[in-house]
């Protein structure tokens, strides 16, 4: 009994999904229009602009129906799908985007964190490109600063802090740490042993070569064979999905050409073989800094230490956008150490007190008996208090954030834009399910990277000032409450961000199963509303004259910013030192 009714509710169920897809909309037209001619009653018929047919001479010239029409004749089903053409365009418009996803650059311990940074990027391509072009201007920044500098190991240094914007980097100088790495010859050993543990790339292999290939390929055949036959399923046309996942081809190119350093496992033990090379100055001596306690200079230490954010700890390289604000700030505490101890040393300043000047020769060589001294000496040498007290902000990181947001949202919603126009001008022209879709999924994209920006902003600030002992009545309520909003901003971006990217990813197979050919969406009710939508079913005989020149233009403004984007990645990583 339980196995008859069992049954007899998957038929029910059968007939009522197929019943969703039970539309033929152009014979629901054709039936409806030869009875208006029957009957010799125009009412609801439209012609190819959407003007009501006033003559009864004109009814059979009619393209379409009012949406109260589409709707009391053919009801609220969807088109039913041909299952060869949706899978024909999944294939050729979205499939190849989706495998193209695995040639981002991941390198967490853990296999969730490699799938949220996936996730980020396809529910937020502007806090990809943000995260990639800002990583990119910290490394020139940092590059420019050191060209004034002129001491041991100072462009060691800067290849160093360079691969270490994907690591939680921290910088101290307690114990003399700092300066004494800097300082003391006896590290000298030290700066190029961790520059060459990390001077490895992860670029262009075959694999992510051909991906890219398939891809492009895929999208330009794509797009000729749509732009050749425009009349050809207008409505299920991957012409638009294409679009809005054009933004992948050069985010992946990008980080192909950066090249980060973000493999956990390699960068750890890159660190823990170059600290035991690492020495610190004592009242007793030049001592190995393990000797004193398990603290170090320049630390990434991903548990032990205390960050502002916990998406610091995660070596993938989107997660940079949480990382800028405090490596900028570390990186400027190496550098200034380095800068004064340039500026003694080139008025031939040694780092003793009441010593003279070595000059072995008369060479322009900085002699390692210049530099050695006690704790106090080695930190008055870099100007640098035990315990440093600084502003929160490294210079001109402001405007670098500022700079790297511009071409990201520019490349959202080029792509994104460009999906619109496709389907905003094809009949039934007008704003629409599918351009809503679109639109939404850019403004959710920016809306994400706003926020994760934000709270990275905040956090970064809360933890800069966690030290103070003393706090007015106001900062002790308003620092935990900014605390609060900073997580609240970061767990909301995560996740609006998987909502985006499931979106985007459901609403173009809906598209391709014919889910948006319905009264509705088929009528643009969104943007013309009830009274004034229509539905333009026939579509050999329309001018496509516009539809065909918004696609072409459409073409030119996704493509011209994506290749726009690949050439100033390419001229910014130029000038990245190596």
């Amino acid at each position: 009994m339980r196995n008859t009714i069992k049954i007899r509710l998957f038929l029910l169920l059968s007939v009522s999904l197929r019943g969703a897809y039970a539309v033929n909309f152009t014979d629901c037209f054709i039936n409806f229009r030869n009875h208006a001619n029957n009957t010799y009653d125009a009412s609801g018929l439209v012609d190819a602009n959407g003007r009501n047919i006033e003559n009864i001479s004109d009814i059979l010239n009619a393209a379409g129906f009012t949406y109260d029409m589409c709707l009391s004749h053919c009801g609220s089903g969807l088109q039913e799908p041909t299952w060869i053409i949706t899978s024909q365009q999944f294939g050729a418009w979205l499939l190849p985007y989706l495998a193209l996803i695995s040639q981002l650059p991941f390198g967490a311990r853990h296999r969730v964190d490699n799938l949220m940074s996936a996730i980020l990027t396809v529910g937020s391509p502007v806090l990809a490109g943000y995260s990639m072009i800002l990583t990119i201007l910290n490394a020139r920044w940092i590059s420019r600063q050191f060209e004034i500098v002129s001491f041991p190991n100072a462009r060691h240094a800067v290849r160093i802090l360079i691969s270490l914007q994907q690591t939680p980097l921290k910088i101290t100088n307690e114990n003399s740490l700092l300066s004494s790495l800097v300082v003391l010859p006896e590290n000298d050993d030290w700066w190029p042993a961790i520059a060459d543990c990390l001077d490895y790339t992860l670029t262009w292999s075959i694999a992510s070569a051909t991906s890219i290939a398939w891809v492009i390929v895929a999208y330009l055949l794509t797009v000729v064979g749509s732009l050749s036959d425009i009349s050809a399923n207008l409505n299920s046309n991957g012409q638009g999905v294409g679009s809005v996942w054009l933004w992948l081809i050069p985010i992946v190119i990008g980080w192909l050409q950066l090249s980060p350093k973000c493999d956990y496992v390699r960068i750890k033990r890159a660190m823990e073989t170059a600290d035991a090379m690492a020495f610190v100055a004592t009242h007793y001596g030049v001592v190995k800094a393990s000797d004193i306690s398990g603290r170090r200079a320049m630390s990434i230490d991903f548990t032990l230490e205390q960050h502002s954010s916990p998406d610091e700890n995660l070596t993938p390289p989107i997660y940079n956008y949480a990382r800028a604000i405090p490596w900028s700030r570390s990186a400027e505490d190496v550098f200034d150490a380095f800068r004064m101890a340039s500026k003694n040393s080139r008025i031939h300043r040694p780092v003793r007190m009441g010593s003279i000047w070595k000059n072995a020769g008369g060479r322009d060589v900085i002699e390692p008996s210049n530099r050695s001294g006690t704790p106090s000496e080695v930190n008055a040498y870099c100007r640098l208090p035990r315990y440093g007290i600084w502003s929160p902000w490294a210079s001109g990181i402001f405007l670098r954030m500022f700079v790297a947001s511009l071409l990201p949202i520019a490349l959202q919603w080029a792509t994104t834009g460009a999906a619109v126009l496709i389907v905003y001008f094809s009949p039934t022209t007008g704003l629409g399910c599918r351009s809503v879709g679109y639109i939404v999924y850019g403004a959710l994209a920016t809306m994400v990277w706003a926020m994760l920006v934000a709270s990275s902003i905040i956090s970064h600030y809360t933890y800069s000032y966690s030290g103070r002992s003393s706090w007015s009545p106001f900062f002790s309520i308003a620092m935990p409450l900014a605390k609060v909003l900073s997580n609240l901003l970061r767990w909301g971006g995560k996740f609006l961000a998987t909502v985006n990217a499931v979106w985007v990813v459901t609403t173009s197979v809906l598209q391709f199963a014919n889910f948006y050919d319905n009264c509705y969406c088929n009528s643009s009710v969104l943007g013309r509303g009830v009274q004034h939508a229509y539905d333009i079913v026939l579509t050999d005989n329309l001018d496509l004259g516009l539809t065909e020149t918004a696609w072409w233009g459409a073409l030119a403004l996704a493509c011209s910013t994506s290749l726009g984007f690949i050439f100033l990645m390419s001229l910014l990583t130029d000038v990245v030192p190596t």
